[in-house]
Order: structure tokens, then C-alpha cells, then sequence
């Protein structure tokens, strides 16, 4: 592996922090303040210094404007630029001890390689109750056990006192002793317990909620044994454990099925013996519930789940529980890549092509690239697994950036699912399927097995027409059509959530022969229960999952073997194992070929195989059925016959010649308002100010536009954007943060909003 300098190959951001100034014992306090404002803001330290002295990381309550808001000291300064007497002191100091240091450097260097505020990178880098002030301290529950004495001592002993005897067999069932809350469930009162302590036969310890297994405590860390490996398996493994210890970026190029995650296991648990913690990251919130439980059926450590869906309690508690190491495998979404944690080990990224990686609002990050940021600083390795790796992670892996790691063959004796296309043309279709699709369909569901229907549309059909004049469903708000819903009945913008009733008639021409338009997710379920009326059909999508539990009660249904009908979007495409599936049937599979965006084809090929790779995961053969009026497309049959990597490698040449990333990098300046002409105006400004710039300090960059936003109006307000390219990344930087200085100076950019997107993953 050619050894890699994340500074020259993909992090390279000029660094403009005093390395000094969070040691030098200065009299004035630079602060970050949550908020847009790039710049730190001087106080005073106030009358009674923290523990430890004034440092970086502290956490402050202060006075601005007529606010009291929450900062994080960021620099010790000798002096300010403004008067000292009008400073003001810092209103309260809230932590003893300041945030951790990995922490606060990888804030730091998101800040500064995202061009954003490092307030607003602090805030949003910790848990919500941090941000408002609460300590930063465990929640604590109370755990009773027997003492020496309450072994000792027979129940009967205790006479009539039948609830204080039955408590006492109750705890003497339990080795490490029941939580408070656990007994009271059970029917018994803190005045029996308290009778019990009395008499010393039990005590009762505090002991944090997040991050205890004591019933473990004398266990190794495997609460099962590993899965047997096959050759592919073994050798990957072992590459993987020659880089622990130090940064070693591998990519792990595995087919659905390949056995990616026992690799992963068995990985964290050479991390776990040697006394490290793990950190796995992935996309989406349905996907953190069944690895979290297949964590936990293999080891014995304490784990944490971090993600948008817990709550605000549970994130802190697992924020702390992670930074003193209680917690030795922590996995989440993207947000968990800020989690500190004391003793890492290892950082796994699984399908690390997913672009919900990518923030795509406030702080634009990628989790992905900064794991690596971070894997380098902290010197541990960090796992990339996908069956469909991104252009850029497969760039540097066959460059020599990257150990690239292949799983060609699925675990077990599992072969992988054959695709066939299926030519729409000229052909009717029902809930959006062809007839040849409908039989393949019952006959699987004749032989006993499970079908899954992918339609990555919400709601009924795309939009409702009218059949007289053309009339289209459109939103009023937004350059976009309304979404037709059944449950209830209505018209939905996806894009400004804005509802209205089903027209009687045309609102154009008054013709009463409006139907829908295309078929959504709720129209097929629809056909298929009327196709299929004694076999279960499940919908799994974001309108019918949110429901508390609504995801895992599918999912169960499904566990179960029995003949069923999955339809969903691309909720059902990543990471779930369905071993009684044995056909897929992709509706549309055309939505993704012809867009705008050059990288629409790379996520639409990524996408087709990931839900391909949930048929025939088991001994049973898997067939994917490929819907498509354009059957003779290249990429498509590319795709097909050949497969992903072959389609990769032809994207990664087109993209060479066009020197479209991964070949260049790029950043996208976005600006809104409800004038069409201000945003076209105040773009044309600053885009000819910025060719000035760069002309002038003679840097390659290109700068391209303004041109309108893909969808130009959405919510009543107009969208343009102005394009910038480099072939060199510290360049792009350069320009980039001399874009953002001039955005943030002009008194016109307060009339609009706008904001700068490095490494953008789409144009919209």
C-alpha cells in the first residue's frame, strides 16, 4: 500500500489556528458562539476560574446581545482588538473539565475544511442538551444485590414478612443484583427495600445508565462464538488485523451477501482484546436497530446506539458513556463520527457509498471522509464495506491510496441472483407492473417464498392528470407535481410538504376524467392485495414507518419465513438480510439513467444492485426482474451482463476525460429569495468578483454560472447556484475561503440566503 498523506491526496486546507494560543495563560477569552458568524468573540474570565484554569473546550454561558447562550472557548488570548473595559465577563463556567482534545480537533478541522462557523460546528457536534448547558455528566441508576450477611440468611428466617422474603429470593436469582426499577416493576416498594437494608441483608450502588453490563463482568468479550470464515473471509481478516495500531485506509469491496459484517465482528473483536473501543458508522436509522442487536448477540461490552430517533437523554448519556470508555463499540448514523471516545480503535464505515453520509443542510460534512480525517490523526485503521463502492473510494483504492479488499463469493452456499430486464414497451402494466412480472410473482409465492417489490415513489402515483385537456397536478409553491396519497386522500408536495383536497374535476377544462399519473408505492400494494388477497403485503416507506416500532414490526413479520409481499422504496435496498426473499422486482428502473446530475447513473447502477442483492441470500436461487423501456441501453446492459465493477471502471474513465470528480473537487455556492431577479443578480456579482479574485492571485480554478438550480422554485423562492472546479484541492480552498469572507461582507447577501457546499454529492 503506498502510504497515504491525507494533507497531499485529500484534506489539504490551508490551517490558520495559532497552535499557541490555547496554552498561553492570556487574560482574554476567545469564544465560539453558536450561530453563522465565522469569527470568535472576546470575554473577559470571570471572578472564580474553573478547577483546572482557564482552557480550550470549556464549556461558558455568556452574555450576547441580549441572549444568554452557550460557548465553547476555543482560544487563551494576551489581548484584544477591542477595548478592554468593554468587554464583558463570562457569565457562568459550566464544565470542570474541558471537552476531549480528538474532539475538539476534529471540530476544528471540519470547521475549517467546510468553511463554516466553529461555533456552529461545536454545537452541532454535541448532543442538544450540551448545547443548552447541562453538565456533562452520567445519569446514574441505582443497582441492589444481597450483601454477605443476605446469602447467608435463609428467607424463612424473616418470619410473616412475605414481600420482604420474596424480594429477598428475587435478588438472590440475580448474581449482580436488579435495578431499582426492574424490582418496582415486579410490584415491590422502596420501604421494603429500605427494611431489607436495615437489616443489612442488601445494598444498593449508583452506577451510570449507558455503558454498565455487570452481569457480564465476569465474561470475555464474545457472548457468542464467531462464525466460521471462508477463504475470501480469512484473508481479508487477516490484512485487516496487520493494520490495527496504526492508520491503514482499506476498502472492503464485498458482493451483497459476502459476509462483510462477520468480518466486521470479528475485526472489533481483535480491537476489544486489546483493550480498544470501535466506532461503526451507518446510513440509515432503519438499518442501527438490527445491527445494534446483532452486536449485541455477539459480544459482552457495553454498546450505544447514536442517531436522530433516540432521545435527547439517551445521546448524552451515550456521548459520556463513549468519551470515558465505558462503552467500547458505539455505532450510529453520521452524526455519531463526533462521538469522543477514549481508547479507539477502529473506525467501520458500512456502505460507504450511501450518500446519507452526506449532511446536505447547516454543516455540509461527509462522515465518510471524515472518518479517515479522523482515522489518520488518532492513528487507527478505518474500514470502508460496500458491494457497490463509490467512484471515489474505488479511485484511491486502485491507485494504491487505499488496501483494496475483495469478497467475490456469498457466505454459505448462497449464489447471487440472476437479472433479467424486462421490456415495457408497447406493454400495459398494472400498480406499475407488467404481466410477466405478475407471474413470476405468484409462481414464487406458490412455491412458498417471499417477493420484494422496489418503487422508490411515495404515495399512490406520481401525480394526477387530467386525460381530456393534459392537465397536470403542480404545486403552487414549488416547480414540481404533487404526489397523489389514498391514506388520506390528498395531493402531497414531497419537496414543501404543501397538501390540497382531490379535485371533483379539471380545475383546467372541467372534464371529469382525471386519473392518476405512474404508480407509487401505495398503488402497488394496492394491486397486490387484490392480485394476492390470502398473502400479506407490507408497504415499508417513510409515510407507513412513522409509527413508533411500525419498521420492526415489519421486520419481524418478515423473520418469520412465511409467503409475503414486500413493497418499498430504498428503505428495503441497504443492509437488510431477507433469506427467504427469492425475487426482486424493480419497477422503474429507467429514473436514474437519463438524469441531469453526472452522478445520477453511478447512484441509480449503486442502487439497482443493493436491492438486487436482498433476493437469494439463502440455499434458494434469487431472481431479479429489471422493468425498463429502454432495454438496450449500454450502462444498463453493462450493468447486467457484467456487472458493477465493470460499470465503474467505464464511469471512472468518462469522468477522467471530463475531469468531473474524482478527478477534480468542487464547491457549490447556493443562494435563495423570493425575487427570481435578486438571486440571479446577486450571484452575477459575486461570480465576477471571484473571477477577478482568481485572475488576479493567478489561481486554477474555474468558476462556472450562475445557472438556475435544477428545481429553480421550491416553497415560493428561487434557487440559483455558481459552480466552482479545481484539479488541485488546496486551491479550491483557497478560493473557497475567499468567497465565503466576501458572501459574508456584502450588505446584499443579508437579503438572501446562501451558502457554500464543499464536495458537493448532487447539483439539486
Amino acid at each position: 500500500m503506498v502510504p497515504l498523506d491525507l494533507h497531499n491526496w485529500m484534506f489539504r486546507v490551508p490551517d490558520t489556528t495559532d497552535k499557541t494560543a490555547a496554552y498561553l495563560p492570556g487574560r482574554v477569552l476567545g469564544i465560539a458562539i453558536p450561530g453563522p458568524l465565522r469569527d470568535l468573540f472576546d470575554y473577559l474570565p470571570a471572578r472564580n476560574p474553573p478547577r483546572h484554569g482557564w482552557q480550550a473546550g470549556l464549556r461558558v454561558r455568556v452574555e450576547f446581545g441580549r441572549r444568554q447562550l452557550v460557548g465553547v472557548i476555543a482560544e487563551l488570548r494576551t489581548e484584544s482588538s477591542f477595548p478592554m473595559e468593554k468587554l464583558k465577563p463570562v457569565t457562568e463556567v459550566i464544565d470542570d473539565e474541558p471537552l476531549p482534545a480528538d474532539w475538539l480537533w476534529l471540530c476544528r478541522f471540519t470547521a475549517r475544511y467546510y468553511q463554516h462557523s466553529l461555533g456552529d460546528t461545536f454545537a452541532q457536534a454535541m448532543p442538544s442538551l450540551l448545547r443548552q448547558g447541562r453538565v456533562l455528566e452520567a445519569r446514574t441508576r441505582e443497582r441492589w444485590h444481597l450483601t454477605d450477611k443476605g446469602r447467608a440468611t435463609e428467607p424463612a428466617s424473616l418470619g410473616r414478612a412475605t414481600r420482604q422474603i420474596a424480594l429477598l429470593e428475587l435478588l438472590a436469582q440475580h448474581r449482580h443484583g436488579l435495578v431499582h426499577t426492574a424490582i418496582t416493576a415486579q410490584g415491590f416498594t422502596r420501604q421494603q427495600l429500605e427494611t431489607l437494608r436495615g437489616r443489612d441483608l442488601i445494598t444498593s450502588l449508583e452506577e451510570p445508565v449507558t455503558g454498565t453490563r455487570p452481569e457480564h463482568a465476569h465474561k470475555g468479550v464474545l457472548a457468542e462464538p464467531d462464525l466460521s470464515l471462508n477463504d475470501e473471509q480469512g484473508r481479508a481478516l487477516a490484512h485487516l488485523h496487520e493494520g490495527l495500531g496504526h492508520f491503514s485506509p482499506t476498502l472492503l469491496e464485498g458482493v451483497t451477501g459476502s459476509g462483510k459484517t462477520e468480518v466486521y465482528l470479528q475485526l472489533i473483536e481483535a480491537v476489544l482484546d486489546r483493550g480498544g473501543q470501535a466506532l461503526v458508522l451507518v446510513p440509515e436509522i432503519g438499518l442501527t436497530p438490527q445491527t445494534l442487536e446483532r452486536f449485541r448477540r455477539r459480544f459482552h461490552v457495553p454498546q450505544v446506539m447514536l442517531h436522530s430517533g433516540v432521545s435527547d437523554g439517551e445521546r448524552l448519556d451515550g456521548f459520556e458513556a463513549a468519551r470515558s470508555g465505558r462503552a467500547r463499540i458505539v455505532i450510529g448514523t453520521r452524526s455519531a463520527i463526533f462521538t469522543p471516545m477514549a481508547k479507539l480503535g477502529v473506525i467501520i464505515v458500512d456502505e460507504e457509498h450511501d450518500g446519507s453520509f452526506k449532511q446536505q443542510d447547516g454543516l455540509r460534512y461527509h462522515a465518510r471522509d471524515l472518518a479517515l480525517v479522523r482515522g489518520k490523526q488518532e492513528g487507527i485503521p478505518v474500514v470502508l464495506g460496500s458491494a457497490t463502492p463509490s467512484l471515489e473510494s474505488l479511485r484511491h483504492a486502485r491507485e494504491g491510496r487505499f488496501v483494496h479488499l475483495h469478497l467475490y463469493q456469498r457466505a454459505g452456499r448462497s449464489q447471487p441472483a440472476r437479472l433479467h430486464p424486462i421490456d415495457l414497451r408497447g406493454r400495459m402494466t398494472l400498480g406499475g407492473l407488467s404481466t410477466q412480472s405478475l407471474e413470476a410473482i405468484e409462481t414464487r409465492l406458490t412455491q412458498g417464498d417471499q417477493v420484494l417489490v422496489f418503487i422508490n415513489r411515495r404515495g399512490f402515483a406520481p401525480t394526477l392528470t387530467c386525460h381530456a385537456c393534459g392537465w397536470l397536478a403542480e404545486c403552487d409553491n414549488c416547480d414540481a407535481r404533487m404526489t397523489l396519497h389514498r391514506h388520506p386522500p390528498q395531493l402531497t408536495c414531497h419537496h414543501c410538504e404543501r397538501t390540497r383536497p382531490l379535485p371533483d374535476a379539471c380545475p383546467a377544462c372541467g372534464s371529469g376524467d382525471v386519473r392518476p399519473q405512474g404508480a407509487g408505492t401505495e398503488r402497488t400494494e394496492e394491486l397486490l392485495g387484490e392480485k394476492f388477497p390470502d398473502v400479506p403485503v407490507l408497504r415499508i416507506d417513510r409515510d407507513s414507518t412513522q409509527r413508533k416500532d411500525a419498521m420492526s414490526e415489519a421486520l419481524a413479520v418478515i423473520r418469520r419465513g412465511e409467503p409475503c409481499l414486500l413493497v418499498g422504496t430504498q428503505m428495503l435496498a441497504k443492509g437488510h438480510h431477507f433469506p427467504h426473499v427469492t425475487l426482486v422486482v424493480v419497477v422503474n428502473a429507467d429514473s436514474g439513467l437519463y438524469a441531469a446530475d453526472f452522478r445520477a447513473l453511478e447512484q441509480s447502477a449503486q442502487l439497482l444492485i443493493q436491492v438486487a442483492g436482498r433476493a437469494g441470500r439463502a440455499e434458494r436461487p434469487g431472481e431479479v426482474l429489471i422493468q425498463t423501456r429502454h432495454p438496450e441501453d449500454p450502462n444498463l446492459l453493462t450493468l447486467i451482463q457484467a456487472g458493477y465493477p465493470q460499470l465503474a471502471s467505464e464511469l471512472l474513465e468518462e469522468r477522467r476525460v471530463a475531469q468531473l470528480p474524482p478527478y477534480s473537487h468542487l464547491a457549490l455556492l447556493r443562494a435563495e429569495a423570493p425575487d427570481q431577479q435578486q438571486v440571479e443578480q446577486w450571484l452575477l456579482k459575486i461570480g465576477a468578483a471571484l473571477r477577478q479574485h482568481l485572475t488576479d492571485s493567478n489561481l486554477r480554478v474555474d468558476c462556472l454560472g450562475p445557472v438556475p438550480a435544477p428545481m429553480e422554485r421550491r416553497q415560493n423562492r428561487y434557487h440559483a447556484q455558481l459552480l466552482l472546479r479545481a484539479d488541485k484541492r488546496g486551491a479550491l480552498h483557497e478560493a473557497a475561503a475567499w468567497l465565503v469572507t466576501l458572501c459574508e461582507k456584502d450588505r446584499d447577501a443579508r437579503r438572501l440566503r446562501w451558502s457554500l457546499d464543499i464536495d458537493p454529492i448532487g447539483m439539486a
